[in-house]
């Protein structure tokens, strides 16, 4: 009898527990959210980051706080967000950076891009730019190689960090063109083209949405981008592939990610809300603007896509031979 009783009363708590994190999940969220940008302010990572929070925000009349944590190609905020507490109330803005590239580039990553977390949804893809600081003896991209190779070693190019497309991009482009510049890694976009502005560093490979905004503005002079196709909002700039290199072709892509273990209902609310605001025309007219194409996939599908990138980066990242500097 005293047996049945403890049973029964084991039965009622465990109810009770059940009971209480179904109703948090089924409410959720019901407190302020962190929204880690594994990048510094001003970089597109970042701006993503603030127009999904708001959205959010906006849906949900809770705060979305952006927490900008920058270093190692995103790598420190990923680890971060893989070691926060699975209950919805810590995502990330990852990249093709922190969940494909990172993987191959550094020796010991502090988490695993598939493993330690759950995919939300793709938020968007865009063109990497390449920009030279005006004083560059060079028009377009064979000038560039041309006169690379006449000065092995003398030039250098600022990305926004280690093991991001933009750093893989310019190792790609050694590679194919038998050139050597030195890299020249930032923790965040601003401080890259400002330094490319200024002439501290020969030339700056980021971002579409960012770059050609300096380019428009007479700062600095763009030659290429990266993708097999012409960017809309910048037709007159020819692909790396019409301005001498045949094949070249490295993208850009963000995406949303919560840590691992992460209920499926409170993925599936995200996932809703963030693909519905992606589809709002007020914010597709703002990424469209800026070079950006909006995605919003399910999460199954983006999972899926994630788990391809990794293998295909790492062909990518050992024919390059690119390496976290």
């Amino acid at each position: 009898m005293k047996l049945l009783s403890r049973l029964c009363v084991l039965f009622v708590c465990f109810g009770v527990a059940s009971g209480a994190g179904a109703q948090t999940t089924q409410n959720y969220p019901t407190k302020s959210i962190r929204y880690i940008v594994p990048f510094g302010p001003g970089g597109t990572t970042d701006l993503l980051g603030r127009l999904v929070s708001e959205k959010l925000r906006e849906a949900w009349g809770q705060p979305v706080l952006v927490d900008n944590r920058p270093g190692a190609g995103g790598a420190v905020g990923a680890e971060i967000t893989a070691k926060s507490p699975p209950d919805g109330y810590t995502i990330m803005g990852g990249t093709i950076s922190t969940h494909a590239i990172n993987a191959s580039v550094y020796s010991k990553l502090g988490y695993d891009p598939i493993k330690d977390f759950e995919a939300v949804t793709l938020l968007a893809t865009q063109p990497n730019m390449l920009v030279v600081n005006p004083a560059i003896p060079a028009s377009n991209v064979k000038e560039l190689i041309a006169l690379l190779k006449t000065n092995p070693g003398k030039y250098t190019y600022a990305t926004s960090g280690n093991g991001t497309s933009t750093h893989l991009a310019g190792e790609l482009f050694q590679s194919m063109t038998g050139t050597k510049m030195q890299h020249v890694p930032y923790k965040s976009t601003p401080q890259a083209l400002a330094d490319t502005i200024g002439g501290q560093v020969s030339m700056c490979l980021d971002n579409i949405s960012t770059a050609y905004v300096q380019a428009k503005a007479g700062k600095l002079r763009a030659l290429a981008v990266t993708t097999l196709k012409r960017s809309s909002i910048a037709p007159e700039i020819p692909t790396m592939a019409e301005a001498g290199l045949p094949g070249y072709e490295l993208g850009s892509w963000h995406g949303v990610f919560a840590p691992a273990g992460t209920p499926k209902d409170i993925i599936a609310k995200l996932n809703t809300e963030i693909v519905t605001a992606l589809k709002t025309p007020e914010l597709r007219d703002k990424l469209q603007a800026l070079g950006v194409e909006p995605a919003g996939t399910s999460s199954e599908s983006f999972a899926a896509f994630v788990r391809a990138e990794v293998p295909k980066w790492a062909k990518v990242v050992k024919e390059s031979g690119a390496k976290a500097d």
